[in-house]
Order: C-alpha cells, then sequence, then structure tokens
C-alpha cells in the first residue's frame, strides 16, 4: 500500500495533500527562503549552463564547502574505487560494521556540482542520528561523464559495498535532487541486473522525471525560489539527450517500478520538483510498493541538505532515520521468521 504522510491532519496543500509542519515556519527557514530568492535564484538565472562553466562553478562551490567546519561526533574513511571516491561516515566510537547496516547516500548538485564536501554534514547527520555508518558517494558527474555513467558509478558503490559482507536487507539508499535520482535509478539498475535491493530508498526533493514538460505545467514552476527549470533542462540536454532526442525509460517515473523496496519522498511545498515525487508516490502506489510522501511548508529545493541544523531539516532528517531504523527492523523480522 502507499500513503501520504500521516503526522499531521490539520494544515493541507493546494491539492489536499498535508504538510509535514503545519504549526510554523522557522526564523532560519524564512532567511534561507529570502536569501534564495534575492541572491541564489538570480545568480543561478544568469549564469548559462555549459560544457564549458561546469567545471568552473562545480570548482567554486567545492572550494566554498571546505570552508565549512568540520562535522563534530563522526569519524571518516576514504576510499578510492574505480575513478571516483566514497566516504564512510560513522559515528564516533561506534563499533558497528557495515555488516550491521549502512546507508548509502548519493549528493544532489544538477548532476554537475557538489561532493564529499558539500554534503558532509547531512551524512554526519544521518549517521549520528541512525547510529550507522554512511557510506557518501562522490560518483562521476557532467562533464566528465553522462547521467548513465554517474549512475554506474552509484552501482559500483553498491557492488562494493555487498563484497565488503553488508546485507542488502540491512542497507537504505538516501540521496537529495540529483542524488534523490541517483537512490531510485541505482536501485532499478541494481534489480535489473540481478542484484538484491536495499531494504529502503530516501528521496530527499529528489528529481525522478528528467522530462520537465509535467514541471512546467505546475504551478510552482513559479514559486520555486532556488532552481531555474532552464537549468535543469540545459543539464538534462547535456547529460541525457542523444540526437536531441530523451529516452523516457531514463526517468525513475517511467520505470516497471514492481519489486523496489518501500520508499520515503520528502519535498519543499513550493518547489519545482515537487512534482516528481508526486507521480512518483502515484506509480510506487500502483505498483504495490509502499510508500510515503512528506510535503514541508516554506522551505526551500534540498533544505535538509543545504542547512541541515534548521528545526525543520531536524525534524525531517529524524524521520529519515525512523524509516531507516523501521526498514532495518523489518528485515530482522524477516530474517528470523
Amino acid at each position: 500500500m502507499a500513503s501520504n504522510n500521516t503526522r499531521n491532519t490539520h494544515s493541507s496543500t493546494g491539492n489536499d495533500q498535508p504538510v509535514a509542519n503545519p504549526h510554523g515556519i522557522s526564523a532560519y527557514a524564512r532567511a534561507l527562503t529570502l536569501a534564495c530568492r534575492t541572491m541564489i535564484r538570480p545568480m543561478g538565472e544568469m549564469a548559462t549552463v555549459t560544457e564549458a562553466s561546469m567545471p568552473v562553478v562545480s570548482g567554486v562551490i567545492n572550494n566554498l564547502a571546505k570552508l565549512r567546519p568540520t562535522p563534530r561526533g563522526v569519524e571518516r574513511e576514504e576510499v578510492r574505487l574505480n575513478g571516483f571516491r566514497i566516504e564512510i561516515v560513522r559515528p564516533a566510537g561506534a563499533r558497528s560494521s557495515l555488516r550491521d547496516g549502512a546507508v548509502m547516500y548519493m549528493h544532489g548538485g544538477g548532476f554537475f556540482l557538489c561532493g564529499l564536501e558539500t554534503h558532509r554534514p547531512v551524512v554526519a547527520s544521518i549517521a549520528r542520528r541512525t547510529g550507522l555508518p554512511v557510506v557518501s558517494v562522490e560518483y562521476r558527474q557532467l562533464p566528465v561523464t553522462d547521467i548513465a555513467g554517474s549512475v554506474a558509478d552509484c552501482l559500483t558503490a553498491y557492488q562494493w559495498l555487498l563484497s565488503h559482507g553488508a546485507d542488502p536487507s540491512r542497507i537504505v539508499f538516501a540521496g537529495d535532487s540529483a542524488g534523490g535520482y541517483m537512490t531510485f535509478a541505482t536501485a532499478l539498475r541494481a534489480r535489473d541486473a540481478g542484484l538484491p535491493v536495499p531494504a529502503g530508498l530516501v528521496g530527499l526533493c529528489p528529481a525522478l522525471d528528467l522530462d520537465c514538460t509535467e514541471k512546467r505545467a505546475h504551478p510552482n514552476y513559479h514559486r520555486d525560489v532556488l532552481i531555474p527549470l532552464s537549468a535543469l533542462e540545459s543539464v538534462v540536454k547535456l547529460g541525457a539527450e542523444v540526437d536531441g532526442r530523451l529516452d523516457p525509460e531514463m526517468s525513475p517515473v517511467n520505470a516497471v517500478l514492481a519489486g523496489l523496496p518501500p520508499a520515503l519522498l520528502i519535498v519543499a511545498e513550493d518547489e519545482v520538483l515537487r512534482r516528481d515525487s508526486e507521480i512518483m508516490a502515484q506509480r510506487l502506489a500502483g505498483a504495490g510498493v509502499p510508500a510515503t510522501l512528506e510535503i514541508w511548508r516554506g522551505q526551500v529545493h534540498a533544505f535538509m541538505a543545504i542547512f541541515p541544523s534548521m528545526p525543520e531539516s531536524r525534524a525531517a532528517l529524524a524521520h529519515v532515520a525512523q524509516f531507516v531504523r523501521a526498514r532495518l527492523e523489518a528485515g530482522e523480522i524477516a530474517r528470523t521468521a
């Protein structure tokens, strides 16, 4: 069965879906929204996304991320795979190994931005909240490889996890934005390759439909304070189209979804990618896959990854931790039944 979020009953979105935070919006969230509306989105609209500009913008963002304080309460271990890095982030002093369970996290960044440094705070938060190792995957991105190549790297990371004794029934995939795409696309690729699927999937403001037609027709096309849809369309042209054509099967929403594990989808009420999660929740339900959709009011796209210490982010990540624990417990029950 599939369900919308049931943690609230009083406030709803324009199409009667309940919101996860009906009791107000924090000052931190309001400040982040203002900064996105007045500075970040206007800058994004002025910038042209090209194969030449991608490495420049990516370098600036990654270098700025290095100025952030190192997250406390965790230990880090870097592993180099074939052409990319992963970083295992564990709660400080934790004795749990990958065999005990893990979250495989795939960062966002529009398929060409960000990496281990930018997403270390949210990865560390998930590690502390779950008590599990979190394997952060710095997959190759545009323009070094196309979107399919990024998915191949994430599948390689999953295979590495399995080869090191991790039990798929104790692994949860998670990712924000483009990393949410990787979360679902990697699970689908694993299933189709005959590998066991993980225990659960977490999409944080995920990009799940590379075709922007539905998003352009949605009211959030004009409401989103962070993402210029034209930038996403440019990325898709560079990273997914072949001879000007986009294969619909590259979008997880169009895949055969039967056989996927339960999913948690968390999105901002007014972001343009909300439509992707709404479609995915409906199609998972049709495929008999349990799915929960949470909609958060007054937040920006990928708020929990941008500012994980914000009150709403802490609450959303607590829901992620609850979901992860529930999926691991379900796996344990299934093994001992």
